[in-house]
């Protein structure tokens, strides 16, 4: 049996580095792939992973390929690049005979509004553009390991905040307008509650299911704390920051207007996705949490802290 080599793809995202640092406190060898920066504190292979021979070469002698690369957030590249990518990476990780384990997310799930929890066997039946795409990327790697093609195992995550997460909706004109004393923007609806996911508890979490053999060719949600208001996410950071900012959530109606300008496509690109703030949108994680009992995540306020630290730094 070879020594076991964890690849991360993505290791300088927020998500990467908490699977590195996983991985480091386990003990076990690791190196990142990315395709332009460096990742923290580990060794870094630089590849462009669409490219079968770049991946095949970026991810030899791996047992372990964590996928925790991202994407801008922008419907018609997921669609061009998302399932050459997967498939590239599906394709290097049978050659080399690694164990593939995808970090996903829950756009797949529907019609909306989903059940209240809603589980790994909720139904898949979305109308979105980005959610169309994650299915057909998880279906792909789920008939990979069913073929035997490779050995994969799924972990799909809610919303995650967390250091460097600057792709969080906690983020995004949230932490960021609170960290300059302004009024924190949010583009849901007030008074519904939903799950979000702590990056390190994601990476502690991807790890455990790679390294039990018993987790793969399945699905499985990570681990969450309780459902939350984003008005009480609000008052925490308000309160670890010492301000009184009261949240401004924008009108639908104005958003709407806003979405029609060339010059605001990302808010075109969220307005499919904002019915997860229309309701409540609670994620079920029982299955992983009869799998690792012993599993701890981290509470609100301590997460937030790290992540406010990050970027304060």
């Amino acid at each position: 049996m070879k020594n076991e080599l964890h690849v991360v793809l993505g290791g300088s995202g927020a998500i990467g580095r908490a699977v590195i640092s996983a991985l480091q406190i386990k003990q076990k060898e690791v190196v990142a792939v990315e395709r332009r920066k460096e990742a923290y504190k580990v060794k870094t292979i630089y590849a462009d992973l669409i490219d079968k021979q770049q991946a095949l070469n970026a991810t030899k002698n791996a047992t372990h390929v964590y996928v925790c690369v991202g994407m801008p957030y922008d419907t018609k590249l997921w669609q061009s690049e998302w399932p050459k990518l997967i498939e590239s990476i599906v394709e290097a990780c049978s050659k080399n005979k690694a164990k593939l384990i995808f970090l996903d997310n829950i756009y797949m799930y529907g019609p909306t509004p989903l059940k209240v929890p809603f589980n790994e066997n909720h139904s898949q039946n979305t109308s979105t553009g980005k959610g169309l795409v994650r299915k057909q990327v998880a279906d792909f790697i789920l008939e990979a390991h069913k073929s035997k093609r490779v050995q994969a195992v799924i972990g799909r995550s809610p919303d995650f905040y967390g250091p460097y997460a600057t792709n969080s909706f906690f983020y995004i004109q949230f932490i960021e307008n609170i960290l300059k004393n302004k009024r924190p923007v949010f583009l849901g609806k007030p008074g519904f509650k939903h799950t979000y996911a702590f990056t390190e508890d994601i990476g502690k979490a991807l790890v455990e299911l790679a390294l039990k053999d018993s987790t793969y060719g399945q699905v499985w949600h990570l681990p969450v704390e309780k459902p939350i208001l984003i008005e009480e996410i609000n008052q925490i950071i308000n309160t670890l920051l010492s301000r009184h900012l009261k949240v401004f959530f924008i009108p639908r109606l104005l958003l709407k207007v806003l979405s029609l300008s060339p010059k605001n496509s990302s808010i075109k690109e969220v307005m499919e996705m904002l019915y997860q703030f229309d309701s409540d949108y609670i994620m079920d994680d029982t299955k992983f949490r009869n799998e690792f009992p012993e599993f701890k995540t981290t509470n609100y306020k301590q997460g937030l802290d790290l992540m406010i630290k990050s970027f304060m730094i």
